[in-house]
Formats: C-alpha cells, structure tokens, sequence
C-alpha cells in the first residue's frame, strides 16, 4: 500500500511551490527563526485514515530535523478528538506546512473513509469495490492509493496499462466484435480487454469477440443478474454507473465480480482534521 516516494517527493514540491512562493509572509512576520512548537494533527470525525506520510513528508521537506510521530498507519480506523500524529520541530515550518499537509490528509482520508463505507456495504459477497480514471488531475497515484487504503482496489491506472472499449469507440470501430479484434491487433498478449455493454444483447456480443472483462452499464440488478449467468464465469463482470450506498449491495448481490465507483475520487467529502500548537519553546 506504499506511495511511491519518487512520486511523494515530487507532489509534496509541486503543493509547497504553489503555496509557499517567496516565503510564509505571515508565519516569517510572526515567529522568530528558531522557535521550536510541538503540534498535533487531530481528526474531527470518524473515518479511515490516508495520506500521513504525505503530511511527514511536507514538514521535512521545510525543516529536516523535525520528529514526525504518526499515531497509527494509513488505513486505521480513528474517531473525533483521536491525535494521528505529534509534529516537533522549527515552528515556522509547522506553520508553514500545515495547509498542504492537512489537504493532502483530509482529501485523501475522505476517499479511504467513502471506500471502507461501501466495502463494509458489500461484505459477504464476492464483489470488490474499485476505482475509476475520475480523479484530480495531477494526483492520480495518490487517490488511487487511499483507495486501497479504503480496502477497494484499483481500476487501470491510466489508458496505457489496458484496454476498455466504451461506446465511443464501439460506434467509431462499426461494433463490438470490429473493436475488439482492431485492438487485439495492436496489444501484447498480457493486456487485458474490457467492454462497455449496456444490455443482454451487448453482453453476447462481448463474449463472442472474447473479451477478458465485460463491464455492465446503468444496468438494472435484475439484468445484472442475467448478464452474471450468461457470462458463466468466462469474462470478469463489471458493474458500473449510479452506484451508491442505498443500492450497492443489490449491484453485489447480482454476482458481479467487480463494482467500480466514480464517486469515490471525484465528488468526495474530505475528513474533517486539524493541527493544534500546543507548546513553544525558543532556541532548541
């Protein structure tokens, strides 16, 4: 479930140039240079918890000798008034810090916390929540990595590592069958193919051209359920559009192997946390 800290260092400048400019024209007015504060990150509502070393990585990058201590793991369940990490170290770099690292949490704990929910909705049936390419451009790797935090899984990460025909393209190619055997062509052997289908009809189609993963759209639990018999087992079944937490477990009940959500990354409530000072001393 880590991030990879190519990618964590790179997001964590790109977040501190956009904030930061110049200088922290209020924190550097206020404090003097080598005041040293002990802060604490605090979660303001229950959720699951991602991004920490995220937050670690923002104040070291301002202030190297700072002592970051997380009070659990990306993927934790917390609570209101729960402290998930004590921040020690130069206070203008706390100060500094504190926006980004609390965006970076409070975006990316949402996410887990709106994946755990519908994860925990799903229990007992074989259905695996996942995501979609519907994420903050530039911050991919991140949401996609709450989400695994969450306990869901991840789509195709981009357009390269496979292939999913949608209707655009089955329209473009002069149907199914025509699309599947026009990329077939052009992809290694390990790429796997997935097809968008709306109905029974296109849920035949997809299996005669071989498709790997046959993905039903806005479809009805009940034809859900028919397209998993007819599928029998040799294509994965996808089940995607309007899912929500009021008719999830219905989606899951049909079959389906996977239940991929849009909502989870592009329309998520960030969690509700904070950073408090909580001492200062001068000159450490």
């Amino acid at each position: 479930m880590d991030i990879n800290p190519l990618e964590l260092q790179k997001l964590v400048e790109v977040g501190l140039n956009e904030d930061l400019g110049s200088g922290d024209l209020t924190a550097n007015g206020i404090v003097p240079p080598d005041d040293v504060s002990t802060g604490y990150i605090v979660a303001r509502e229950a959720g699951v918890v991602a991004g920490l070393p995220l937050a670690q990585a923002v104040f070291r990058r301002l202030d190297p000798a700072v002592a970051f201590r997380a009070g659990l793991r990306d993927g934790g369940k917390t609570e209101p008034g729960r402290v998930l990490a004590e921040i020690k170290g130069n206070t203008r770099a706390i100060l500094t810090g504190e926006r980004l690292a609390l965006n970076f949490l409070q975006r990316l704990s949402g996410i887990a916390s709106a994946t755990a929910k519908l994860v925990e909705l799903v229990n007992g049936e074989k259905a695996r929540i996942v995501d979609t390419r519907k994420t903050t451009p530039g911050l991919r790797v991140l949401e996609k990595y709450a989400v695994r935090a969450g306990g869901g899984g991840n789509h195709r990460f981009g357009l390269y590592d496979a292939v999913m025909i949608k209707d655009n393209h089955i329209k473009i190619a002069g149907g199914i069958k025509a699309a599947v055997e026009k990329v077939r062509q052009g992809c290694p052997h390990t790429v796997k193919i997935e097809v968008e289908v709306e109905d029974l009809d296109g849920v035949k189609e997809a299996l005669a051209a071989r498709a790997d993963i046959i993905m039903l759209d806005n479809m009805k639990p009940a034809d859900m359920r028919e397209a998993v018999a007819l599928v029998a087992g040799r294509a994965l079944v996808e089940a995607s559009g309007g899912i929500n937490e009021r008719n999830i477990r219905a989606v899951a009940a049909a079959g389906v192997d996977l239940i991929s959500v849009g909502a989870l990354t592009h329309s998520v409530k960030s969690l509700d946390i904070s950073l408090d000072i909580k001492e200062l001393k001068l000159k450490r």
